[in-house]
């Protein structure tokens, strides 16, 4: 007899789908457009902010799908507690992906299969839901970057 796993996120509100895609949760600024990721609750820390402090303006927001590499590595050491990797480790390679829309840059692993090599400065990217870990029950699902094709 074949069980399906539940599939969970492993962080809680980072990331979900909107718009059909996967999707970065943030927050952002109503008075000024500043985006935050992971989310800010409590107040716009842009300096040229001339909303309220108190956290007021702050509302969900999902980032941007896609974006470009800005830098990229690999990852060949099983990473220390608290992270969770799988057992036995495999090596995986992380990308710093430049949102352009937003004008930040956010780290996540490479999905699967691709490598430093498959990987440019500049290439357009986007994300995906890729597994972290599992256990007998559940896979632990976080976001990834994968080329555009």
């Amino acid at each position: 007899m074949t069980t399906t796993k539940e599939r969970r996120p492993a962080i809680d509100g980072w990331f979900g789908t909107a718009e059909g895609e996967v999707r970065l949760l943030g927050t952002r600024c109503a008075s000024c457009g500043t985006p935050y990721f992971p989310r800010n609750e409590l107040a716009c820390r842009n300096p040229r902010c001339a909303g309220p402090k108190d956290g007021s303006e702050l509302e969900p927001y999902a980032l941007s799908g896609r974006g470009r590499v800005w830098s990229y590595a690999d990852s060949r050491y099983k990473p220390p507690p608290p992270y969770v990797s799988p057992e036995p480790f495999v090596p995986y390679t992380v990308a710093a992906v430049e949102l352009e829309a937003e004008r930040m840059v956010v780290l996540g692993q490479v999905a699967p299969g691709y490598t430093v090599d498959d990987l440019a400065v500049g290439m357009e990217v986007e994300l995906t839901e890729g597994v972290l870990y599992e256990d007998d029950d559940t896979e632990y699902t976080v976001w990834m970057w994968r080329p555009v094709r």
